[in-house]
C-alpha cells in the first residue's frame, strides 16, 4: 500500500505538470516543513517552501556573468543555463527558458490577475514567475528568485 505522502506528492505533482510529473513522482524529493527549515538559510526556506519573494536587485546572481548552470536551492535540480540568462531590468535573474524537464508551473491568483508560478520539478520548491515579455526566440521571461537557486561556474549545461 503506497504511503498517504507519496500518493499526496504524486498528486502534487500531477496538477503542477500533468500526467508526466506524476509519473515522475517518486524521483521527487520530498522533506517535512521542519526538516526544510534545517535544511536551508531562512530567506531560500521562505520563498522555497511559502512563495515568498526576495526583494529586488538583493541577489548577487541578478549580476552574474560568468558561463555556468544555475541549479535548484532546494535540491539541487539544474534548472537554468547560464546561455539563456539575460539582464531584464526587473531586479531578479531572468532567463527566456529553463533546462529540459527541470521545472513545472502553475497559475498563482495571490495578485490582482493571474500569474504563472514556476516551479522546480524534483522538490516543488517555488522559483518565481513566469512573464510573456522576454526575448526572443521564446519571447518568455523566467523571473526567478536569487535565493531559490544556486549558481556553478563552468561548463553551461
Amino acid at each position: 500500500m503506497m504511503k498517504r505522502s507519496t500518493v499526496l506528492t504524486a498528486l502534487v505533482g500531477f496538477v503542477l505538470a500533468g500526467p508526466a510529473a506524476a509519473r515522475a513522482a517518486s524521483a521527487l524529493v520530498t522533506h517535512s516543513d521542519e526538516e526544510w527549515r534545517k535544511l536551508l538559510p531562512p530567506e531560500s526556506y521562505a520563498v522555497l517552501r511559502h512563495e515568498s519573494t526576495e526583494r529586488a536587485f538583493s541577489s548577487p546572481l541578478d549580476d552574474e556573468k560568468r558561463t555556468g548552470t544555475y541549479s535548484c536551492a532546494g535540491c539541487d535540480l539544474p534548472l537554468f543555463s547560464s546561455k539563456t540568462k539575460y539582464d531584464s531590468g526587473s531586479g531578479w535573474p531572468s532567463f527566456y527558458a529553463p533546462l529540459p524537464n527541470a521545472v513545472a508551473t502553475k497559475t498563482d491568483n495571490a495578485m490582482f490577475m493571474p500569474r504563472t508560478e514556476v516551479h522546480c520539478r524534483r522538490c516543488l520548491g517555488h522559483l518565481g514567475h513566469v512573464f510573456d515579455d522576454g526575448p526572443k526566440p521564446t519571447g518568455l521571461r523566467y523571473c526567478m528568485n536569487g535565493v531559490a537557486l544556486r549558481f556553478r561556474p563552468g561548463h553551461a549545461a
